[in-house]
């Protein structure tokens, strides 16, 4: 099937440039039978002109420009020209006395006008070498845009494709460590066997349907992600018990803002996890506010005076994936001082 169609193919080309040069014959004896009456003289004149046009047209087209000048090497390109067309105006002066000498018998008034021209022949062979020179070089110009926009085109798939991986194995690793921390607390209240145990249970169920089916989607409806930071910080709460001291606070949330999925969560999880105990509570302050395109997002929690700026794994994939999913639309501070972890994130809405 593969050698029918390059048959087909090759056999298809062969045509094209038999009838191309049967125009150029037809040129030919057109243009040096102006103002002549002898046809068999023209004729004869053009056929042995066209095997010196066909050569030096090949030779450009399928040597020097594709070998040389495409890839740029110049010297060579211009002096294997400068031979082309030494060896070509040999043979075209060679054209001129076969005029004179074998179709005239050296009756210079016998021979056709313009024939009698060196100027007048050499242009008109140069003439269908630039020609056909000027069409190879667009066609392969051509073709590089073609194989450019290709390996564009894979490089961008391949980028997209790495990208969502990444984010893939960035919402693994987020996974466990949410369902530990949950579990965790669901347990701790399963032995006591307290009356919240149920309501844990439901809770625990919607936070799970979010995992498991919404957090693959690029993006969410910022008010549900609310919702299910909600119910986060309502187990939190069970867990705690009268050892927390919540504020979590929402202005200007429509129902049309979306959201990249388990993007503010990590931060409240942190929370949670890094936060100090002082004077037996702990304190989290929380907000999410929607203005100007713009959501911004607040979280602060009572630490350790002697503890740095840590990045766990939880900041350390947040941070992951807003430079994948908002890459220059977001602007993320943390800061830890004076007993007091500090996150303000802002991210411009699509």
């Amino acid at each position: 099937m593969v050698n029918i169609k390059f048959i087909l193919k090759k056999t298809g080309q062969i045509i094209l440039h038999i009838l191309f040069w049967g125009a150029v014959l037809l040129f030919y004896t057109y243009f040096f039978g102006y103002s002549s009456g002898n046809f068999n003289y023209v004729l004869s004149f053009s056929i042995f002109l066209m095997p010196i046009t066909i050569a030096t047209t090949y030779t450009f087209i399928y040597k020097l420009i594709p070998d040389y000048f495409v890839t740029k090497q110049y010297i060579k390109f211009g002096f294997y020209t400068f031979c082309a067309l030494v060896i070509s105006a040999y043979l075209i002066v060679i054209s001129v006395f076969y005029g004179l000498i074998y179709l005239s018998n050296f009756q210079y008034s016998d021979m056709a006008p313009i024939s009698r021209s060196l100027l007048f022949v050499t242009t008109a062979v140069y003439l269908v070498v630039i020609i056909v020179s000027g069409y190879k070089l667009l066609k392969l110009n051509l073709k590089h845009s073609k194989e450019t926009s290709k390996l564009e085109n894979k490089i961008l798939e391949a980028q997209l494709k790495l990208k969502e991986q990444e984010l893939n194995y960035l919402k693994m690793q987020i996974h466990p460590h949410f369902l530990f921390n949950t579990l965790n607390t669901m347990y701790g209240f399963a032995l006591k066997k307290a009356n919240e145990t149920p309501e844990m249970i439901l809770k625990l169920s919607n936070l799970l349907d979010y995992l498991l089916y919404k957090v693959d989607k690029p993006f969410v409806l910022l008010s549900e992600d609310i919702n299910h930071i909600k119910d986060y910080i309502e187990l939190e709460k069970m867990r705690f018990n009268n050892t927390l001291n919540i504020g979590f606070s929402t202005k200007n949330i429509s129902e049309d803002i979306k959201i990249a999925p388990m993007l503010l969560l990590p931060f409240i999880e942190n929370s949670f996890k890094h936060g100090i105990i002082k004077n037996g509570v702990l304190n989290i302050t929380s907000s999410i506010e929607y203005k100007k395109k713009q959501i911004h997002f607040y979280i602060e929690n009572t630490c350790s005076e002697e503890d740095e700026l840590k990045n766990g794994i939880g900041l350390t994939n947040i941070k992951k994936r807003l430079n994948l999913l908002y890459k220059d639309k977001y602007k993320l501070k943390i800061d830890c001082e004076n007993g007091i972890f500090k996150v303000y994130l802002t991210l411009n809405t699509y």
